[in-house]
């Protein structure tokens, strides 16, 4: 019989990304990053004049963190603890909205920290994907681990059966999220990984699903 599979984000669920990149941004690309709402793009500032930076510029900034600044990253607290746990339990793949180039590096990572498990590398909305990594897997049950509505909102559509839980490990970021629980995008929303492990081991047990 196969087994469950969790299917994880990184960013903001397993690892920080935003602290560690606002730091990066002042200390050497002349850029102010202050969180204010859930835009994620309006959050940046050049220094010098406080105009905002542009669209394409923000693209460039963050391709060149994760080109040069991946070591920054640290664990959200309890991750890697929670995440090995549920290994024990089900097979654990992480979904990355990173680009192909980056999928060694992000599994190296991973490794660093002492996850150790496959990645699969998505751009856009993540319900695609998780239709293939079941297609492949097969799992008797799914639970999907992503800090952001949306891609909660993509997998309700395209993957329903699967289990999903909204966590979003970043203080700077939980407050400022919409709930994809409140949304009816989710099956529970749990920022802090002390309470989500047991709720997940609890919904890999569940036979019915429900």
């Amino acid at each position: 019989m196969t087994k469950p599979l969790i299917i994880s984000d990184c960013d903001e669920v397993l690892l920080h990304m935003v602290a560690h990149f606002r730091d990066w941004l002042g200390e050497s690309q002349g850029v102010t990053f202050a969180m204010e709402s859930n835009n994620f793009a309006k959050a940046m500032r050049w220094s010098d004049s406080d105009e905002p930076v542009g669209e394409r510029d923000i693209w460039r900034l963050l391709g060149g963190f994760f080109d040069t600044e991946m070591d920054r990253q640290l664990p959200i607290e309890g991750a890697v603890a929670g995440i090995n746990a549920l290994a024990e339990h089900a097979d654990v793949v992480i979904l990355t909205n990173l680009t192909d180039a980056r999928q060694e590096r992000r599994t190296r990572q991973l490794a660093d920290h002492g996850i150790n498990a496959r990645v699969f590398t998505n751009q856009g909305p993540k319900g695609p994907a998780l239709a293939a990594i079941l297609e492949e897997y097969q799992p008797v049950r799914a639970v999907f681990i992503d800090d952001l509505p949306q891609h909660h909102k993509s997998a309700a559509e395209l993957v329903p059966h699967v289990r999903r839980l909204h966590l979003c490990g970043e203080p700077m970021l939980s407050p400022l999220i919409d709930c994809a629980h409140q949304a009816g995008d989710a099956h529970a929303r749990i920022d802090r990984w002390a309470e989500a492990t047991p709720w997940l081991i609890d919904q890999l047990h569940q036979e019915d699903g429900n």
